[in-house]
């Protein structure tokens, strides 16, 4: 079971409380710099540090309390506190302030709430604005049309902001899912060719071996027998390889998994040993100087050598089979050649044998080609680039 460590307590602290703890830590410092402060912030006229302090003190404490629950109610208080101090003398800033935490609070449902939200959010400052409008209106009271279309402009500001926050992070989303889906496919399409290549593979060898011991049982029982032992071995490596993988796929973050080390050209020899116990011999000519190799290079070679060998144990009807792999400066040559008498079959591009080499090749970058030779059998032949850094 995986638990998520508790965050320190400092910060599982809402955030009101640390809002709070400031303005009651300003006003205990005012309390030993000024005489009767208590008296002085309860003054509505006067300079900032009176009545003007406390409103936005609850103001900003009240919004940091409300706005991940209840933003739109954040907003209210907003507005009332700019709307109480629209008439303090001396201090015209105050309801200004006021008005621009509120449309703080909109640029935030705008960037983190549904559209009605966020609609609901910009109504209520350009609604509080037209309101003030209006009654200024109907009670003679001089105001300025121009100051007011700026409050209710710097609302839509803040909510366009908010908006394309919002939209910029629905788009990464988006992007983040669609890379989530791909490397997703790209993992069952590698775990489908791996699955593949082993039990092809393997099947092929069992149904060589089954069918050999079969016509040799009563003649030759030792030859039956020892196909009987090829085939129990086989079948066991096979699904000691399949309980392997399977156990990777469903094992958990925190589990430990046996996986298998994948496969690659060291394993040519074991190669060579399951193909002659199916009764076909496979030479094996190394050119150039052996040296370690990317893990996506030597295991797709190994595996184009595998499919390869199984294709020529099941379908060319020939008892030999030559394998070439040529270490070059910059690349890894490998080629597969049937050495009997007529063409291969199946036709290449038949099956998922030659479709999944060739989508393995082109995975990395390099060249495929397979078909039946002028002079019979069939040839198989990639070259499978090798990165720079990778040395001898």
């Amino acid at each position: 079971m995986i638990t998520e460590p508790r965050p320190p307590l400092l910060r599982r602290l809402p955030p009101a409380v640390w809002v709070a703890a400031l303005w009651t830590a300003l006003v205990v410092f005012r309390c030993f710099t000024r005489e009767a402060e208590l008296s002085h912030l309860f003054n509505y006229y006067g300079n900032p540090e009176d009545m003007p302090l406390v409103v936005t003190a609850v103001v900003t404490t009240l919004v940091a309390a409300l706005l991940v629950r209840l933003p739109l109610v954040a907003i209210v208080v907003a507005l009332v506190g700019s709307i109480f101090s629209l008439g303090m003398q001396g201090v015209p800033e105050t309801p200004v302030l006021q008005f621009l935490i509120a449309d703080g609070v909109v640029g935030y449902c705008a960037a983190t709430r549904s559209r009605r939200v966020s609609l609901s959010a910009l109504g209520l400052p350009v609604a509080t604005v037209a309101g003030l409008l209006l009654w200024g209106a109907v009670h003679d009271y001089p105001v300025n049309p121009f100051a007011y279309a700026g409050f209710a402009a710097t609302a839509l500001i803040a909510w366009l902001v908010g908006n394309t926050v919002h939209q910029t992070r629905a788009h990464t989303e988006a992007l983040r899912g669609r890379a989530s889906e791909q490397a997703i496919t790209a993992e069952r399409l590698r775990i489908a060719r791996e699955l593949h290549d082993m039990v092809a593979h393997t099947i092929g060898i069992i149904a060589i071996q089954a069918g050999m011991g079969s016509r040799v049982m009563d003649t030759q029982p030792a030859e039956a027998r020892n196909a009987l032992v090829a085939i129990e071995a086989t079948s066991r490596e096979t699904l000691a390889g399949l309980r392997r993988m399977l156990g990777a796929l469903r094992a958990g973050e925190q589990e430990s998994a046996p996986l298998e080390v994948a496969p690659g050209l060291a394993e040519l020899d074991r190669l060579v040993a399951n193909g002659a116990g199916a009764g076909v011999r496979v030479a094996v000519t190394r050119g150039g100087e052996p040296r370690a190799l990317p893990a996506d290079v030597d295991l797709a070679a190994f595996r184009i050598v595998q499919e390869a060998v199984t294709n020529v144990v099941k379908h060319s009807g020939t008892r030999d089979c030559h394998v070439t792999v040529d270490y070059r400066p910059d690349e890894l040559a490998v080629t597969v050649v049937d050495l009997g008498a007529g063409p291969a079959t199946p036709a290449p591009g038949t099956g998922y044998g030659i479709a999944g080499m060739r989508e393995r090749v082109a995975l990395l970058r390099g060249e495929f080609s397979a078909g039946p030779r002028p002079e019979g059998g069939f040839r198989v032949a990639a070259r499978l680039p090798i990165p720079v850094e990778v040395g001898p």
